[in-house]
C-alpha cells in the first residue's frame, strides 16, 4: 500500500488536518501557534500530496482561515488540558483522534496523564502503520480505543478500555461534533456531565445559520458531510442544565490577544472561533 493512499475507511479529512499542522511548521512565522514536528513524519515528509495541495492554496482566504482554525483549536485545547492537570486531572480522552499527535510530543507535564485516543478502527490502524513507518514509538501512557459510533455508544465503547469513570477526566472533541447529528452530539455532552466535578470538555462547533463553505464542500466530497449546528446561547443553556458550571466560548479578541499578537505572517483569529469549553460543576 502506498504511503500516500490511506487504508479504505480511514478518515481523509483527518489526513488533511495533519497536513495543515505539518505545513504550519515550515510556512508560517515564529512563534508557532502549534509546535507539531510529528505531523509531517506521519505523512512521510513535506512532499506528501495533501501538504503540497495546502501549500498551493495557502494564501487563499478559505485555506488560510482553515489553517488558523485547525491550529488554534489544538493549541487552545492543549492549554486547557495543562490547566486541568494543574488541578489534578489525570485522564485525557481525545475523541475523533484521527492523526492527532499530542501523545507523541507530550510535554513533561503530561507524563502523569493516561491518554485515550478514540476513533474508528480503520483510522487507528492507518495511524499505527504510519507511526511505525516513521519510527515514532507509542508512549506507555497511551491507549487506543476503537469505537464505531454507528454500532455502539461512546459510553459502551469506553467501558471496553481501562478508563476510570470515577476520576476527573479531560475530553478533547475537536472537529468532531460537526460530523454528528444533534442527538449524537448531545449524547457526548450528557456522558461528560456524568464524570466527577472538575472534568472538562473542549469542543468545536458550527454556529447555527452558518452557510456551506469551501471546507464543508471538501468534507462532503471526501464522504464525511457536516451534519450539526448549534446556537451558542441555546448550547450554553443546555450545558448548564446538564450540570456544567463553567461554560465559555473563546472569542476572536481573546484568541488574537493570547495566540496571534504581533505576528509577522498575517495570521489572525476569526471573529467567531467556534471553540468552547465546559467544566463539570460540584
Amino acid at each position: 500500500m502506498s504511503d500516500d493512499v490511506p487504508q479504505r475507511g480511514a478518515s481523509r479529512t483527518a489526513l488533511g488536518v495533519a497536513a495543515i499542522r505539518a505545513l504550519h511548521q515550515t510556512l508560517d512565522g515564529e512563534p508557532k501557534i502549534l509546535d507539531d514536528r510529528i505531523a509531517a513524519k506521519l505523512l512521510g515528509g513535506d512532499a506528501h500530496p495533501q501538504i503540497a495541495a495546502h501549500r498551493e492554496r495557502a494564501d487563499e482566504p478559505a485555506d488560510k482561515a482553515l489553517r488558523v482554525r485547525v491550529l488554534l483549536r489544538s493549541r487552545y485545547a492543549e492549554d486547557r488540558l495543562s490547566r486541568a492537570v494543574e488541578r489534578g486531572v489525570r485522564q485525557c480522552i481525545i475523541l475523533g483522534a484521527g492523526f492527532d499527535t499530542f501523545a507523541y510530543r507530550q510535554p513533561a507535564w503530561a507524563k502523569a496523564l493516561r491518554i485515550f485516543e478514540v476513533d474508528h478502527r480503520a483510522t487507528q490502524d492507518e495511524k499505527r502503520r504510519r507511526l511505525a513507518t516513521a519510527g515514532v514509538s507509542l508512549p506507555e501512557n497511551l491507549q487506543f480505543v476503537d469505537i464505531d459510533f454507528e454500532l455502539v455508544s461512546l459510553r459502551e465503547g469506553l467501558r471496553q478500555s481501562t478508563l476510570d469513570f470515577s476520576a476527573p477526566t479531560f475530553f478533547s472533541c475537536l472537529g468532531v461534533l460537526v460530523y454528528l447529528t444533534q442527538d449524537a452530539a448531545d449524547a457526548v455532552f450528557q456522558l461528560v456531565a456524568t464524570f466527577p466535578p472538575g472534568s472538562e470538555i473542549v469542543f468545536t462547533y458550527r454556529a447555527a445559520g452558518s452557510q456551506n463553505s469551501v471546507v464543508a464542500d471538501r468534507a462532503r466530497a471526501a464522504g464525511e458531510p457536516w451534519q450539526s449546528q448549534f446556537d451558542p446561547r441555546a448550547l450554553k443553556d443546555r450545558l448548564t442544565a446538564l450540570g456544567f458550571s463553567e461554560v465559555s466560548f473563546l472569542s476572536g479578541e481573546e484568541a488574537n490577544r493570547d495566540y496571534f499578537k504581533d505576528r509577522s505572517d498575517g495570521l489572525q483569529a476569526p471573529q467567531r472561533t467556534g471553540i468552547a469549553t465546559a467544566v463539570v460543576g460540584a
